[in-house]
């Protein structure tokens, strides 16, 4: 015998919020996983075609930055193009950009601002993501004692060899002397997006070193969040802003859902959720490591 059908109990409002707040998590969930992995990577793209296409027009210029500054000595925005690496046994091909912080590190390699550029004497810092954004850094760990590489900045191609790998607490190489030239490449290692630790390849000049420029960052004065494997802070209240907005389209989603009609609610509330949830999630990438 077919059983009697039971009518559905109407949930208390405990219970549908607790619902709501699982549909919020999901939906936050879901974003971020787009963000890094889709969107970021689109964005990644897009930004280093148009990096790409401002820093030729400036070698073409000659006004490629060769220092901190610009050409006007005005000190460079964080993202602004300071070279091309070229890395032919990896495929890899990126616009090298001023700053390492969360955010910058999504248009691509950071240089760290406190060293020099590339190919000036000294040792200058490329800090790049592992996975996320590009992953411009994912495979340099597949780098080989006598690999080289080449980065074109405002004072024209550098050349590099590799000398080693290391990882933390390995001994760092030899001092340099007086007008060597020597970049070091950092990123993640350990699991694409749940990183363990930081791997760095060392590698020197192997062409004519450049005189260096000037630089107004020192170590002592370089933000923490410029640090490998360290978030950015200085724009969490942005992602206060963004959770608000998310609750309002969540509240604004139920309202319509009793009044409206779940067919029009779901036309309407679904791309804002979407985007509230795409806007929280970039916040809180910036928060999270900048070589994840």
């Amino acid at each position: 015998m077919p059983q009697p059908v039971r009518p559905l109990k109407p949930l208390s409002p405990r219970e549908q919020a607790v619902r709501l707040a699982l549909i919020v998590l999901a939906a936050l969930l879901l974003a971020l996983a787009l963000n890094i992995m889709v969107v970021g990577q689109l964005r990644h793209l897009v930004a280093q075609q148009q990096l790409s296409d401002t820093f030729i027009d400036q070698l073409a210029k000659g006004t490629a930055p060769v220092s901190e500054g610009d050409f006007n000595e005005v000190l460079l925005p964080d993202g602004a193009p300071v070279g091309i690496i070229d890395i032919p046994r990896l495929g890899v091909r990126e616009v090298i950009v001023e700053g390492t912080d969360s955010g910058t590190t999504q248009l691509g390699p950071g240089h760290r601002r406190d060293t020099g550029l590339p190919g000036q004497a000294g040792e200058s810092v490329i800090i790049g993501r592992a996975a996320g954004y590009g992953g411009a850094f994912g495979r340099i760990q597949e780098l080989a004692p006598g690999d080289e590489f080449t980065i074109i900045t405002g004072q024209g191609e550098q050349n590099f060899e590799v000398i080693g790998l290391r990882n933390a607490g390995d001994p760092s190489p030899p001092r340099l002397r007086a007008g060597e030239s020597r970049v070091i490449l950092t990123t993640a290692r350990g699991v694409p997006y749940a990183p363990t630790g930081i791997a760095r390849v060392d590698a020197v000049l192997v062409s004519e070193t450049q005189p260096a420029g000037i630089r107004q960052t020192r170590f002592a004065t370089l933000p923490e969040a410029d640090k490998p494997m360290m978030g950015d802070t200085s724009m969490a209240w942005a992602l206060v802003f963004a959770l608000q907005f998310l609750v309002a389209v969540e509240i604004a989603a139920v309202w319509a859902y009793r009044n409206v009609g779940p067919r029009r609610t779901w036309i309407v509330f679904v791309p804002l959720t979407l985007f509230a949830a795409l806007w929280v999630t970039g916040e809180i990438v910036r928060l999270l490591p900048n070589i994840l």
